[in-house]
């Protein structure tokens, strides 16, 4: 069975909250959507280094605290006959971001359409 367990999402969601600090506030002070940001605490692993290092200043936390949780967090076992339910997993959460990806370009039409009027 294929079993990844990635933490770094779930870490940045204590820190935010124990800072008393609200998703869109962290979005916004990222350049991004709330939606993109929800995404990064869904333990989502496109997360760039670039954008960890801005997190990891907003939160007044390091990066190699944010980092350690993620590598002392992943586990991968495979077995031969998962390959296909690896992959059927993937193309479905790859599925999942394009559906939001879609949501976001949506939002921002709409806000692009209010600033024009």
């Amino acid at each position: 069975m294929i079993q990844i367990v990635n933490k770094i999402g779930s870490k940045i969601r204590k820190l935010r909250e124990k800072n008393g600090l609200s998703q869109e506030y962290l979005a916004i002070e990222l350049g991004i959507t709330q939606p993109s940001y929800a995404r990064l605490e869904k333990d989502d692993e496109r997360i760039s280094i670039t954008r960890l290092i801005s997190i990891a200043k907003i939160l007044q936390t390091s990066v190699s605290e944010l980092i350690e949780e993620k590598i002392n967090n992943l586990q991968v076992k495979v077995s031969e006959n998962d390959s296909i339910k690896y992959i059927d997993t993937l193309m479905s959460a790859d599925k999942e971001h394009i559906s939001t990806l879609k949501e976001e370009i949506v939002f921002l039409r709409k806000l692009l359409e209010a600033q024009a009027n």
